[in-house]
């Protein structure tokens, strides 16, 4: 229980809300990226229920929630049972991903984050990433934090440089990154040595949630599973953590250490 409520504090935190069927309904026809649509528990009528329709065509989560979480969300405006949850910026393809790295001229280095939810984990990995010189993240469009002002926060301003491709399937979007050359890297448990292994570019990097790690899908079609020797009693590190290790360690073999 204690979890849940941690959770949803985290999910409220400082995202960028848009309340009201007016205004929720003139965000979907903007065509700017937006990551969820909330409704009050048994609303599901009226405009409300054309506004869902429309968010379901355009492929935008919709999930129910209590009047409580929605007063929440909103800050005391009258959101009359509906919120829009809108990206902090736009989303790209991970065709662009790869064109960000062909215009700088290099191989192709990705990050593909695997149902990180905690928005600051998901920040400070995208800090990570630009940081160690990669060329976008891939995040999976459910089950997992995504563009809110909690993320950009965390991430220090870092993902205003660092293209982000939001894809309904993470699976598919590794077969894609195969196809275009790339190999896979999985960082979990029970991996080979990172330090002993040598990458081979182009390359993409899998980072799991703390709770579960690398999803068992996911991790099958990897071709490769790093890990980081443990020394201490402890037996993991934070995934921003790990990332920053293995990833600053792959960036040699990029010429990203530049």
């Amino acid at each position: 229980m204690r979890k849940e409520i941690e959770e949803e504090r985290a999910e409220n935190t400082s995202e960028s809300v848009v309340v009201g069927r007016n205004a929720v309904m003139e965000l979907l026809r903007s065509g700017r990226d937006v990551d969820k649509l909330f409704i009050k528990d048994g609303k599901l009528e009226g405009s409300i229920k054309v506004i869902a329709s429309e968010a379901r065509r355009l492929g935008i989560p919709v999930l129910s929630a209590g009047k409580s979480k929605l007063d929440t969300m909103s800050g005391g405006l009258n959101h009359q049972g509906v919120i829009a949850v809108a990206a902090e910026k736009e989303y790209c393809s991970i065709a662009d991903i790869l064109e960000n790295a062909e215009k700088r001229g290099e191989a192709p280095f990705v990050v593909i984050a695997d149902g990180i939810n905690d928005p600051h984990n998901l920040g400070a990995l995208i800090r990570v990433a630009e940081g160690a010189g990669c060329h976008g993240i891939v995040i999976p469009k459910r089950r997992s934090a995504t563009l809110t002002a909690a993320v950009a926060k965390a991430s220090a301003g870092a993902y205003i440089h660092l293209p982000v491709a939001k894809v309904s399937n993470i699976s598919a979007a590794i077969e894609e990154l195969k196809k275009a050359g790339l190999w896979i890297y999985a960082s979990e448990a029970g991996g080979l040595d990172y330090e002993k292994t040598e990458i081979i570019t182009p390359a993409a990097f899998i980072f799991g949630s703390e709770g579960s790690g690398v999803s068992r899908t996911v991790k099958d079609k990897s071709d490769f599973i790093i890990s980081i020797p443990m020394r201490g009693k402890v037996n993991s590190l934070n995934v921003s953590s790990a990332a920053a290790v293995i990833l600053f360690h792959a960036s040699k073999y990029f010429g990203a250490d530049r």
